[in-house]
């Protein structure tokens, strides 16, 4: 049966003017399959590193121990995984560094940086339950049962019964104090564990609330794993589950209602979980970069500048002066018509590959380029990714027939085609697609380093190199590619203010409609994804700052000429996920040193022509 990966290249002659102009090239052909063998003698090593085995040993080890541990077992998983990472860390000191090459020393510095700051995680992670304590006082009963279940003893149906009849009894008196405490509270995200008045905030409620969604689920397989293959169980215990788990649903109701301030049928409240400056702090040194929060909004308000400047060079050039606005209006309705925008995804795909291809920038594999597919997101889906994910499947967000009106226009509009232009090649090729392809198959143990810093720094870097060689030729292309650039020095400012306690979610959506252009759902829907989702708190700053890294690197080994385009770009792929600086080290032969810490001061201030940012105002 052929997917809708072939069936998408009948419909793209009808788009492809409004696309390249080319109505000539077959791009959509797949290669013999005898291309995607590789020369196996010449096959690049992936590293060197000394350290390779030993980084895949604390891989392997540790995911076993974590399977051991339900994820809803929070306590014991932490203080399992607590204990294994001390001692991984204190045994870490007696490798001799001096021996390593300069891959080994790379990968020792990112195992010290990683179980460091693991550590460190574990710590938030315990102050974090502990705030929320008080609301799940069951949270310990269900954790023995489980870990009885675990440890394979015998189960007493009648003491059970007892147990989940206490249980019940306990939650529903916690459920009833909540409710005889009144209000919704309407805290800023500053707000700590807890109001004056001694009750909890919406966003420790939130975490309870979620925590004890997993614990009721933990307490569900519990009572399955016995039920029916034990008659006596079923005949003590059936019952008692029965009022702890419609009392656990009630509960989970009345936290999300009373406090958290969710209203049934409503979208749920954008309510995050800020880190604070300190905890800000700590993912930087983690992530390598020397930076202090405030210093990295100061450079996204640079780089907001910039692109202000060239938007209002493209706004002349349509017509519209010195309203980009205007202009920004005008691309937004340049979009397809429901149903054809695979077609344009495909043509666009193909157009980034055939640009990178013809001027040697980097080598993409013939299976790489064939093996890409398109999905499509749901209504539901949209609602938290209103634009484009991707990877070798790129998740493309346009209107269904069962959206409303106007969610259908703003849809449509905020994934026109000068903006999808962008966005494909970040989520295919060059971006994610290739680096994931080079991920499987090179430096495959450096996936212990994963960070955005890298993934979507390069992706981010990618749209910069475009822009510089002209990609987008006309001035719709390159406001479609100035609005994703703007965007990401808005996720800078937006996420940092917030996790610093200096902007609500609200304010965070409006600041994405009027300093970017956004249409409200859809910026609505970034907001949500960023704070209600399950991204790190540095993932949003990485995209924009990652990419200056890397552009930083470039001019400093590239403009050179120490590399060429293609000698940079594969060797960044090949040597593996890591923090850029230490894709500097790798690069440059950095000296390194066993407690190597950040020094790294990358940034450059782009030049301003013609016109001022309105952004400082």
């Amino acid at each position: 049966m052929k997917s809708r990966y072939f069936f998408a290249a009948a419909a793209v002659v009808g788009v492809t003017s409004a696309v390249s102009g080319d109505q000539t090239v077959d791009r959509h052909t797949m290669s013999p399959a005898v291309t995607y063998v590789p020369d196996v003698k010449p096959l690049p090593s992936q590293t060197d590193s000394e350290l390779r085995d030993t980084v895949e040993r604390l891989i392997a080890d540790r995911s076993a121990l974590a399977r051991r541990y339900s994820d809803d077992q929070a306590g014991a998983r932490r203080a399992s995984l607590t204990e294994f990472t001390r001692t991984w860390r204190a045994r870490l000191d007696q490798i001799p560094f001096e021996s390593l090459g300069q891959e080994g020393r790379i990968d020792y510095v990112l195992l010290r940086t990683r179980l460091d700051y693991q550590l460190k995680l574990f710590e938030r992670e315990a102050a974090r339950q502990k705030e929320m304590s008080a609301l799940l006082p069951f949270s310990a009963t269900i954790s023995r049962l489980h870990e009885s279940r675990r440890r394979m003893e015998n189960v007493d149906p009648r003491e059970a019964a007892a147990t989940l009849t206490a249980m019940a009894a306990e939650i529903e008196g916690a459920r009833k104090s909540i409710e005889a405490g009144g209000t919704i509270l309407q805290g800023r995200p500053q707000d700590g564990p807890g109001t004056p008045e001694g009750r909890p905030s919406r966003i420790v409620a939130l975490r309870a609330a979620n925590e004890a969604g997993d614990l009721k689920r933990l307490l569900d397989n519990w009572f399955k794993f016995h039920d029916g293959y034990n008659p006596l169980f079923s005949w003590w215990v059936r019952e008692p589950y029965t009022r702890v788990d419609a009392a656990m649903t009630a509960y989970v109701k009345t936290l999300r209602a009373r406090i958290v301030g969710y209203k049934e049928g409503d979208d749920e409240p954008i309510v995050g979980d800020p880190i604070g400056r300190q905890g800000i702090l700590e993912d930087l040194e983690a992530e390598m970069i020397q930076y202090a929060p405030e210093e990295l909004v100061e450079i996204a308000k640079k780089e907001y500048a910039w692109c202000e400047a060239e938007m209002i060079k493209a706004s002349r050039e349509m017509g519209f002066g010195d309203d980009w606005r205007k202009a920004l209006e005008k691309v937004k309705n340049l979009h397809v018509e429901p149903g054809q925008q695979p077609a344009v995804i495909r043509e666009l795909a193909h157009e980034a590959v055939e640009f990178v291809e013809t001027r040697g920038l980097v080598t993409i594999p013939p299976l790489a380029k064939d093996i890409w597919r398109i999905e499509m997101m749901s209504p539901a889906q949209q609602k938290v990714s209103p634009f484009f994910l991707g990877g070798e499947v790129i998740l493309v967000s346009y209107p269904t027939d069962a959206m409303e009106h106007g969610d259908k226009l703003m849809s449509m509009r905020g994934n026109n085609t000068h903006f999808s232009r962008a966005t494909v090649q970040h989520e295919l090729i060059p971006g994610h697609h290739l680096q994931g392809f080079m991920n499987d198959r090179y430096a495959t143990h450096r996936r212990l380093f994963e960070t955005p810093f890298w993934t979507e720094g390069w992706a981010l870097y990618w749209e910069m190199q475009l822009w510089d060689l002209k990609f987008p030729r006309s001035p719709e292309g390159r406001v479609g590619m100035l609005f994703w650039r703007m965007h990401r020095t808005a996720r800078i400012i937006f996420s940092l203010s917030f996790h610093l306690g200096t902007m609500t979610p609200q304010e965070c959506i409006d600041f994405l409609v009027d300093r970017v252009g956004h249409e409200r759902a859809n910026a609505e829907g970034e907001v949500r994804r960023s704070f209600n989702g399950s991204y790190s708190p540095l993932y949003q700053v990485a995209y924009m700052i990652g990419g200056l890294q890397f552009r930083a690197l470039h001019r400093e080994l590239v403009a050179s000429k120490k590399m060429t385009d293609r000698e940079f770009h594969d060797t960044i792929l090949r040597r593996g996920e890591m923090p850029v600086e230490l894709v500097r080290a790798s690069l440059a032969k950095t000296p390194l040193t066993r407690d190597y810490k950040a020094g790294w001061k990358f940034y450059q201030e782009p030049r301003i022509q013609n016109t001022e940012s309105r952004i400082q105002k």
